[in-house]
């Protein structure tokens, strides 16, 4: 019995020691085994992601829309464009905490602060790749957009796919009513924090469900996602904004 007893408190030693390598912030998330943790971005440089901006292309952002300033990746918002992994991931958790920024540029220009994480990327670089969007919107955060084919099933059971060159949007759970203005908040389901704190993103994707969530809440779930592998990227979309301590967790 002892013996027992002995070896469940190792276990849980063991557990609390695997939970504890993670922020502590992610602790009420409940997640698959897991290997160690990919630092994406760890405050200092981007040497795991690659610049592409509409109007140059890759590798080459002559106007600085993505910097490293104070331990944050900001992103200026004044084009359209993104940061993108170099490296293609499959199942994984992943978590980035963000927050806004003041401007807003292009088309964008007084519309609802617009942003995104993009993950299982595929195909050549452009505005918007096939992949699927952890939306990150004033108003909108959280939602679902399967973009260029990319294609979902949604809590509902009702299969979504982008259309070739375009997107479609699986709003998150509890959602109100939306207006695309600067500063807009949900009156009903709102799950960001005021304007200027820090939010934190988290996405657990086994390659059969997706699962997204926003400062520890569930606000969007999906199967069967296609693609299912592929890059992850940052996105300039008319909106300054800022991301930091962004990791990812292949699963077991």
């Amino acid at each position: 019995m002892r013996r027992k007893i002995g070896t469940a408190l190792v276990a849980v030693a063991i557990s609390a020691l695997a939970i504890g390598s993670l922020p502590s912030v992610a602790r009420a998330i409940p997640l698959p085994p897991h290997r160690r943790e990919i630092k994406l971005f760890d405050g200092h440089g981007l040497s795991n992601f690659q610049r592409f901006v509409k109007q140059f292309g890759l590798d080459h952002d002559p106007d600085g829309v993505f910097r490293v300033e104070d331990g944050n990746i900001h992103i200026s918002g004044t084009e359209y464009g993104y940061l993108i992994t170099k490296r293609s991931f499959s199942r994984f958790y992943l978590r980035a905490e963000f927050k806004w920024g003041q401007g807003t540029f292009m088309d964008r220009a007084g519309k609802a602060r617009d942003s995104g994480i993009l993950y299982y990327v595929q195909g050549p670089n452009k505005i918007w790749p096939r992949s699927v969007e952890f939306q990150v919107m004033e108003g909108g955060t959280g939602d679902f957009w399967l973009t260029d084919g990319a294609a979902l099933t949604g809590k509902d059971g009702k299969r979504v796919t982008g259309p070739p060159g375009s997107a479609v949007k699986i709003d998150r759970f509890g959602k109100g009513p939306s207006q695309n203005v600067t500063g807009f908040r949900d009156p009903v389901g709102e799950v960001e924090k005021p304007h200027g704190d820090w939010n934190l993103l988290e996405l657990v994707t086994d390659g059969k469900t997706v699962r997204q969530y926003v400062n520890g809440k569930l606000v969007n779930e999906g199967t069967d996602p296609f693609p299912s592998s592929g890059k992850i990227l940052l996105q300039s979309e008319g909106a300054e904004v800022y991301f930091r301590n962004v990791s990812l967790f292949p699963l077991k």
